[in-house]
């Protein structure tokens, strides 16, 4: 991919506390920019980070096409920038993207463009413990027309920010029984900005409550667990790690498929099938819940200290009781961050 490349005149990197960033709130020097119209992408380019002029007729403002993903890079021990799958997020781009009627991506491609993105901001990725660079691409319809139907304009950004940790300490969540998050056949199973808004009026009542997320449930009968907030869920039910199947309500997670992966090839036993709430209630009051936790992107692997349903709150385990959540993550995070070998090539060092 032929990329233009403009560097900013001052670093801003003199003012940053590595130690002080607050999830989602520094960014880097440079973001990359390409440009959708008369049926290809055109004028790919990094520039320095600067706002992005917004016609207020644009689609995207209007009917809600925009999609996005998120990633990390992290730093090895030498030094090293290491990307982790992002071919699978450009690859869920895409799906999403179809899902919305809006034109996908070469994948290699943007692969090579992040690669020169990170490379250009490589001292921005934190050294701190559990800091990466978190990595934003998202989509949007450019079309300044008023009407219901998809634009014949997009732009596609990616930018990046310093981060630490998403969640410092395990969290405690509530069951949703009245509020959706899917339904099947919509578009749970894709990135859609409006999946994220549709979410946080319910999530607000929950935090009113003094919890930090939902789990949310099948929007049929709210029986079947489904997501839990911005992470694909598992439990730990005797000595076997059981999660919903991903599917058109329940995002596909990298991370998800990741831990999967080394779950089976550790040895440990593993159920993707239908997980009713009940049946997690059932473990806890029998003893045989020994964990629940999220994975994703910004949380890696999240412990869950508590869950409600239905007025009753349900204590988990502690951390050091969790063996096998906290082998899988810190195995994973050695491979996130380019220590150990990598037998999968899930990895890219810049």
């Amino acid at each position: 991919m032929n990329i233009k490349i403009e560097k900013t005149g001052k670093s801003r990197l003199p003012e940053i506390n590595f130690e002080e960033v607050v999830f989602g709130k520094t960014f880097s020097d440079h973001m990359f920019i390409m440009d959708y119209e008369d049926g290809v992408w055109k004028d790919a380019r990094i520039i320095p980070f600067q706002d992005i002029t917004v016609n207020p007729a644009f689609l995207s403002l209007h009917y809600g096409q925009s999609i996005f993903e998120g990633m990390k890079a992290h730093k090895s021990n030498d030094g090293t920038p290491v990307l982790f799958r992002p071919e699978e997020n450009f690859m869920r781009l895409n799906q999403s993207a179809e899902r919305l009627c809006m034109p996908t991506i070469d994948v290699d491609g943007m692969v090579e463009s992040l690669s020169k993105l990170v490379d250009i901001d490589r001292d921005w990725i934190p050294s701190t413990e559990g800091g990466s660079l978190y990595i934003r691409p998202f989509m949007y319809a450019t079309d300044e027309y008023i009407g219901v139907r998809p634009s014949f304009k997009y732009s596609l950004v990616i930018f990046t920010c310093p981060v630490n940790s998403y969640y410092d300490k395990p969290v405690s969540v509530k069951v949703e029984t009245h509020y959706s998050r899917a339904v099947s056949g919509g578009v749970g199973n894709a990135k859609v900005a409006g999946n994220y808004a549709a979410a946080l009026y319910p999530t607000k009542l929950a935090n009113q409550e003094g919890f930090d997320q939902l789990i949310w449930t099948d929007a049929k009968e709210h029986k079947y667990i489904e997501e839990s907030g911005t992470m694909n869920l598992m439990v730990i039910i005797d000595d076997t790690i059981v999660t919903p199947p991903a599917a058109d309500t329940i995002l596909g997670g990298i991370t998800r498929k990741s831990v999967l992966q080394l779950a089976r090839d550790l040895g440990y036993k593993v159920e993707e099938r239908k997980l009713a709430v009940q049946e997690v209630v059932d473990a806890q009051n029998s003893g045989r819940l020994n964990d629940m936790f999220g994975t994703g992107t910004a949380v890696t692997i999240t412990h869950i200290k508590a869950f409600n349903y239905e007025g009753m709150t349900y204590e988990l385990p502690p951390n050091e009781e969790r063996k096998i959540s906290t082998d899988l993550k810190n195995r994973l995070e050695a491979l996130k961050r380019g220590n150990v070998d990598d037998p999968y090539g899930w990895t890219v060092r810049i």
